[in-house]
């Protein structure tokens, strides 16, 4: 028996990758589980299907999914106000609308997201996480809202200082992050060993050698954990709160894997993403990780670039990487209660200052201070109200900025001391330039002849137009004589005799 013609020639790449990517996707899949308020067998639940369902599947050969860092924040709030068991039903409801979009091909259509929101998203995001996982660190109770987080950090971290326990699961989760940071910079051969594994590896050593009064992870058995949705959940969607969670999963997902799926072409020269049919992939991913009760799930770039890196070729790799999370959670469930929730409190602190993207926002601002300004208030919409409110008050101000940009509009007022004035408008005649324009039509002399050019004109909408006649009929009661009007292109304008 053969093995597949376009898998065998570079199996054995795939499977030293997979391994790499396992390496890396273990501990982060179990710290998104932990820091979202569910079992950490979810985590791994959902990257087994990350790999083995999404992974399968066409769109981007090379990305990995699985449970996501930047959803952490969203499934918390989510399982806090609906309970563990809704859960799988929202998120088998996001992978069912997902299908529908990629199969109704509106996947391409995520490119069109300004990028300054998905960074604001994820630098928001990535804020409310440092704050929340801080807590852990310290081993205390998070603040509900990402403000009190935010402000209640200083003294948690100052009360921890003065508790023997607390102080050391916060020594634990600054060696992890220490590691990490540190971890690059090692020689090659060390760094065979993702920076994640090793990291919460050595916090797990010292734990256990030192007997350290730490929390551990909890194991509540691959197979309890594993939770199919009910009749009365699935009743609940009618609930607005709920719904309104879903469009947040869904479009959050979508635009993160897309997103991902753009930056991870850049890195290798191999076939390009199909968008619509990832948008398919990620949704089929959603839909059975939500059968089985687990995470939403999402491409990943930290696993996607490690895959990349690690010198992957094909699809198989990701789909081993799902196979041998699957060997663990089936075998080795029991490692887990080894493992302090300080040191994943830690890793998920690294990456959630990934998120924020600081280097990127001093060239922003000098490129263009619009888009660095949805960027910021994005964020802190997000850190201070809510994540679906946020994105959404985002995705307000892009669209506000672009339709600002695009009715561009040059008002020409000349004046030679006799005769009629002559005003010229030239461009896109939209509402947003509206108030500028009236004010400066009002401000003409009432007595004098106005000759309006409207012929440079590219567009002229409604309300512009209303206005326009309104403010030509006010004048024309005044002057000796009606406005002119030389109407624009597209167009006409009626100006009432006075």
């Amino acid at each position: 028996m053969s093995i597949h013609p376009h898998i065998s020639p570079h199996l054995k790449q795939d499977f030293l990758a997979s391994l790499v990517v396992f390496l890396v996707a273990l501990p982060l899949c179990v710290g998104v589980a932990v820091a979202s308020g569910v079992p950490a067998e979810l985590g791994l639940v959902t990257g087994i299907v990350g790999g083995l369902v999404t992974g399968v599947m066409r769109g981007s050969s090379l990305q990995v999914s699985g449970p996501a860092a930047g959803l952490t924040v969203l499934v918390f709030e989510a399982v806090s106000e609906f309970g563990l068991a809704a859960l799988g039903v929202m998120v088998l409801a996001t992978g069912l609308l997902q299908i529908l979009m990629g199969s109704l091909r509106l996947g391409r259509w995520f490119r069109a997201i300004s990028v300054s929101v998905v960074e604001g998203m994820l630098a928001g995001i990535g804020l409310v996480l440092i704050a929340g996982q801080l807590y852990a660190l310290a081993d205390t109770k998070a603040p509900s809202s990402g403000l009190e987080k935010i402000a209640g950090v200083p003294g948690a971290l100052a009360d921890a200082l003065t508790d023997t326990s607390s102080l050391a699961s916060l020594a634990l989760g600054a060696g992890t992050i220490a590691v990490l940071v540190l971890w690059p910079r090692l020689p090659g051969k060390v760094r065979s060993v993702p920076g994640p594994l090793a990291a919460v590896g050595l916090a797990t050593l010292a734990s256990v050698a030192l007997s350290l009064p730490v929390a551990t992870v909890e194991v509540h058995g691959l197979f309890d954990s594993v939770r199919l949705p009910s009749l009365g959940t699935l009743g609940d969607l009618a609930d607005p709160g709920m719904l309104a969670t879903i469009v947040a999963f869904t479009m959050i997902a979508s635009a993160e894997s897309l997103f991902s799926a753009a930056a991870v072409d850049r890195m290798h020269s191999g076939p390009r993403t199909e968008y619509d049919k990832e948008l398919v992939a990620q949704g089929a991913g959603n839909a059975v990780s939500g059968l089985l009760g687990a995470l939403p799930l999402t491409a990943v770039i930290v696993r996607s670039s490690a895959n990349v890196q690690a010198g992957a070729r094909t699809k198989a790799a990701r789909v081993m990487h799902g196979l041998w999370l699957l060997l663990f959670a089936a075998l080795l469930p029991q490692v887990l209660a080894y493992i302090p929730i300080a040191a994943l409190a830690g890793v998920l602190i690294h990456a959630g200052a990934k998120l924020i993207p600081v280097r990127a926002l001093v060239p922003l601002w000098r490129e263009s201070r619009g888009e660095a300004v949805i960027l910021a208030v994005t964020a802190l919409a997000i850190v201070s109200v809510s994540m679906f409110e946020g994105v959404l008050i985002g995705l307000g101000l892009a669209i506000v900025k672009t339709a600002w940009e695009a009715s561009n509009l040059r008002l020409e007022v000349v004046d030679k001391g006799a005769g009629p004035i002559q005003v010229h408008l030239s461009g896109n005649a939209t509402f947003l330039r509206l108030p500028k324009v009236l004010d400066s039509l009002e401000a003409l002399p009432q007595d004098r002849p106005v000759e309006l050019d409207l012929s440079g004109l590219h567009h002229l909408d409604h309300a512009f137009r209303t206005a326009l006649q309104g403010w030509s009929e006010r004048h024309s009661a005044t002057s000796a004589e009606p406005v002119k009007v030389t109407a624009a292109a597209t167009e006409p304008v009626e100006v009432a005799a006075p």
